[in-house]
Formats: C-alpha cells, structure tokens, sequence
C-alpha cells in the first residue's frame, strides 16, 4: 500500500543524513526508499539524495509498503490518550489480549485499533511494545513503517519511558529500591516465569507512593523487559501483586490483578517535543 507522510528538516542535513543517521534507518529500507524516489517536493518532485536542505524545509516522503494484516473488529472499543499522523496512544482494557496469536483470535486490542485506523484511511497499525493480558493502560502504536523501525530502535535503546503503577500485598519497608534478579521459564507451568540463575537478566526499579498495613502502592520502572518482570520481581521480594494469584496472591473478589502502565514518555521522534502521556491517577 502506499504511504506519504509529511516531515520538516530539524537540522541542515541531506535527505540521505536524515534517514541513515537521525533516523538511523536500515540499509535495505533506506535502499528501497531510494529506488521508488521516495524524498520528494511537497508537489512531488524527487529530491537529491546529497542536495543538503535547510532548517525548517518541508518535504514529502511517498513510498509503498506492506500494511497490516490485522482482521478489524469494531467490536474492540478503542480508547486514544495521544495521536497525531505518526502514532497513537492507546488504553488497554485488563483482561484483553495486545493482540492476536492465529487468525482466529479477532478480538484483541490491536483488532480495535485496526478497525479505529482503517476507518479512518490508514491501513497500518503495529504496536511497538506490549502488555500482558491482564496488565492495562497505555500501549503505542505505529501508524506507518517508518515510525514503526524509529519506535522500535526507541524502545531497544530505552528512549521510550514507561511507568507502572502497582498495588502490592503487605506494607513494604524501603521507600525505593531495586531488584536484580534473572528470570527464566518455570517448567512446571507453561505460563508462568521464575528467578532463576540462568535466566535471562531482568533488573526493576521502583517506589513507594502509598501504603498501609495490607498493602503498598508502588510506581516500577523498567531497565529491561522480560514477560512478567514486575509480577515475578514483586513476588520474588514478598510482595506479590494483588490479586495476582498466578505470583501467589491471596484471591480476591475481581478477576484481574492490580497493575497499570500508567504513563509514557519519549522524545516524538518527527519533531523533536517532549511526549508525555498520562492516564489520570485516582
């Protein structure tokens, strides 16, 4: 399908320099790009690849690329907390999948956001990171390629800040701390993570923003991004997210477990601004 986005220079640089280097794009992508003529004039006239353009110069970039192959469901009510011509913040609802694993599984997150954006003409939407299905709040999702290869580079590089809120069982003690403790599969349970010393490292920060003898509300941060690192690291410390009884939390009367991404921050990659998303504290 084809693509065209709009992008204004933030630095004297060639057209080649933003792609391989402030976008630090992929040889073969870069290459493709190249072949269909792809950096243009907003009238559509290719533009030099070594022709340096100044501060402030407005081009087109058209191209054709696959999109997504997402079934859209408009049965998935879609929640954006963000969105411009690049992206789209979004709410996840606990207890819904980020997105499919067969063809058969339509009723996921990113089935809605599909649905959300196809309506809208855009027949791309690939989330960038995810959430664990009983896990909500905040997911970023790509609306074209390129945003989708910049974004992922963001997380990889851990330019993309995102804070969880927690509700733990227990009163801790410290008022922050971290915990260093590599995660593994367990072979007992085909779901479940463990620590374990031949895991992979998985390293969580957090603090205490509230607590009372029963339990202790907690803001975690991530330093990296094993499946379950938070469940697994506050079970691992004593304090087990409530309600989370695969971790071996006392049950309770709702079905999911008390975890949140509740805030995320990144550098826009296009312009340059700070975004910061926050879905309000109660």
């Amino acid at each position: 399908m084809k693509f065209q986005i709009q992008i204004t220079f933030p630095a004297p640089m060639t057209p080649e320099e933003l792609l391989r280097d402030s976008w630090q794009l992929g040889k073969k992508r870069i290459h493709e790009l190249r072949m269909q003529k792809a950096v243009q004039t907003l009238e559509g006239t290719p533009l030099p690849w070594d022709q340096p353009l100044e501060v402030g110069s407005t081009i087109m970039l058209r191209y054709e690329a696959e999109g997504s192959s997402y079934f859209p469901s408009p049965k998935i009510p879609v929640q954006p907390f963000y969105e411009d011509e690049h992206f789209v913040i979004v709410g996840k609802p606990a207890g819904m999948k980020t997105h499919p694993n067969d063809v058969t599984d339509t009723q996921t997150l990113m089935n809605g956001v599909f649905h959300y954006l196809d309506s809208k003409g855009h027949g791309y939407a690939e989330h960038v990171h995810r959430l664990d299905e009983g896990t909500s709040g905040l997911l970023l999702v790509a609306k074209h390629p390129i945003a989708k290869a910049i974004l992922d580079q963001m997380l990889e590089k851990k330019q993309i800040v995102r804070t969880y809120e927690a509700l733990v069982q227990g009163e801790m003690q410290d008022n922050q701390g971290t915990i260093k403790a590599a995660i593994g599969a367990d072979r007992h349970h085909p779901s479940r993570r463990r620590v374990s010393q031949t895991g992979q490292t998985a390293i969580t920060h957090y603090q205490v923003v509230g607590r009372n003898p029963k339990m202790t509300k907690v803001h975690v941060l991530l330093e990296t991004g094993r499946t379950h690192q938070i469940r697994v690291h506050m079970a691992h410390i004593g304090h087990p997210i409530i309600g989370d009884t695969l971790y071996g939390a006392l049950p309770i009367k709702t079905e999911h477990y008390a975890l949140q991404a509740f805030r995320i921050q990144f550098r826009h990659p296009f312009t340059g601004e700070l975004v910061n998303v926050e879905i309000p504290r109660t």
